[in-house]
């Protein structure tokens, strides 16, 4: 106690003899006799003061000490807190290396490890320098927690693992909602299969994404555009058990009359290929069960199984037509539909033309070009023709009127590949929606793609004949020889 030896040293009092018995213990307490040190005269009052002021400047200085030793504690305390906290961190992490993070559809889920700090690092997203506590290190950088944001939402990434696209980290949930495919007909994500793989069917044409599972589930097709149906789209139900959706309904075409306007049209662009019809062939729409009845009357001709959607008739018969275009009622479903018998008698080679009702224009009008070129073929002395010859140049015909078909409807003064010069106008001809025009498209493509012998290898031979020689030498050859040129 240094202040004491102060007070005493400056003091003008005595100390009578005596003995000094006790000692200061270790811990700064006094410990001996009360009596052995008499004071023998009394302190002045300027040494009262003195000792006064000595003792408050002692308490002034024991606080002060005290402040320190507190603060100093408290700093060992945050620190002992700090190493704890790291340790945990350090050990998380390593557990979390034990085995690979999870995998799906081939990108890894990143886990965040945490750190704390208490040196200098700089964030790579706000670019300012990380003081104490916690940081990330992901992609190769530092982060405060917050800093490190979603690419998709722009939230800070507080989950257990992140997903990766490109350089951009994002939530799982957001990455699963960009990058992982739903199903277009159930509206759901489309599932792993059991090898943890995203496997899905689609649509060589539209690429109509779905669930493997609708290929079994007897999910309808249009029977137009081949789409399935989705499951917030009701399609049309026609009577003969067939789908359409209403994109391809827009344009169908469903009773005989409405079809005339078309048939002319495909005769103009035979005329237009100086290949007119000479003779009048009658042209019926009818339902599947009668064309179905009446190819089965048929004793010659050739049919594109499993579904043929028309016929061009040689043998006389007696065939039930649709009259009056059908109503949509409640379910979508077809009703109010009339039919009435037609007498189809021989006056030449050629009795009728049978096209599918309830297709739509374009379609129906490829359907009906190339059954015209089969009635050409008759009508014109073609005879013993192979299967794939003769609808191989019945598929060319069809092509090419689509062809026509779509370059007019666009508003495009680009003259047709089939060099025709017809000029035709109908009620539902004119500049085409983008559905349509996408539709025409994708008949063009179904013949192009056909797999058939017949139908796919006879077109593309036939195709490649006009190609190179134009259609009138291909058929002057195909009349001498049977074959296309080559």
């Amino acid at each position: 106690m240094g202040w004491l030896n102060k007070i005493f040293k400056g003091s003008s009092h005595k100390v009578s003899e005596g003995r000094y018995n006790g000692k200061y213990g270790d811990d700064g307490i006094w410990s001996g006799p009360s009596n052995s040190v008499v004071i023998e005269d009394k302190l002045t009052e300027n040494e009262d003061e003195d000792i006064d002021h000595a003792i408050a400047l002692s308490l002034s200085e024991e606080e002060e000490r005290k402040r320190k030793e507190f603060i100093f504690n408290a700093f060992l305390e945050i620190d002992s807190h700090l190493e704890e906290d790291e340790q945990l961190a350090r050990a998380l992490q390593e557990s979390l290396n034990v085995e690979s993070p999870p995998r799906e559809n081939g990108h890894g889920y990143q886990p965040i490890p945490f750190f704390f700090t208490s040196g200098s690092r700089i964030c790579a997203g706000c670019n300012t320098e990380i003081g104490h506590g916690r940081f990330l290190s992901c992609m190769g950088a530092l982060w405060h927690p917050e800093c490190f944001r979603c690419h998709a939402c722009n939230l800070p990434i507080s989950d257990y693992e992140y997903s990766m696209s490109g350089n951009h980290p994002y939530h799982k949930a957001c990455y699963k909602d960009l990058y992982h495919p739903k199903c277009d007909v159930c509206k759901r994500f489309i599932p792993t299969n059991f090898n943890g793989l995203i496997e899905y069917r689609a649509h060589p044409f539209w690429f109509q994404k779905y669930c493997p599972s609708h290929e079994l589930d007897n999910t309808p097709r249009c029977c137009s555009c081949e789409r399935m149906e989705p499951i917030d789209t009701k399609y049309v139900s026609l009577d003969d058990g067939r789908k359409l959706c209403l994109e391809c309904l827009d344009s169908a075409i469903m009773d005989t009359s409405e079809c005339q306007p078309l048939y002319f049209d495909i005769q103009e662009f035979y005329e237009g290929l100086n290949m007119k019809v000479e003779q009048q062939v009658p042209l019926l729409l009818v339902e599947r069960q009668a064309l179905n009845e009446a190819m089965e009357g048929e004793k010659n001709g050739h049919h594109h199984l499993p579904e043929t959607r028309g016929l061009c008739l040689s043998e006389e018969q007696t065939v039930s037509t649709i009259l009056k275009r059908p109503m949509i009622g409640a379910g979508n479903r077809i009703m109010d539909m009339i039919t009435g018998p037609y007498r189809l008698t021989r006056r030449c080679e050629v009795t009728a033309i049978l096209i599918l009702y309830g297709l739509p224009r374009l379609l129906t009008g490829s359907i009906l070009a190339h059954e015209m070129m089969h009635a050409w073929l008759r009508l014109n002395g073609f005879r013993g023709l192979s299967q794939e010859v003769e609808e191989g140049i019945c598929q060319v015909l069809a092509h090419m009127w689509l062809d026509s078909e779509i370059i007019s409807g666009s508003g495009s003064n680009i003259p047709s590949t089939s060099s025709s010069s017809s000029t035709s106008t109908s009620s539902k001809k004119g500049t085409r929606s983008q559905f349509e025009r996408k539709l025409g498209d994708f008949f063009k493509h179904q013949i192009e793609h056909d797999t058939s012998s017949a139908y796919g290898d006879g077109f593309r031979a036939g195709d490649r004949a006009v190609s190179l020689y134009g259609l009138r030498r291909t058929l002057d050859h195909i009349r001498l020889t049977g074959s296309f040129p080559y």
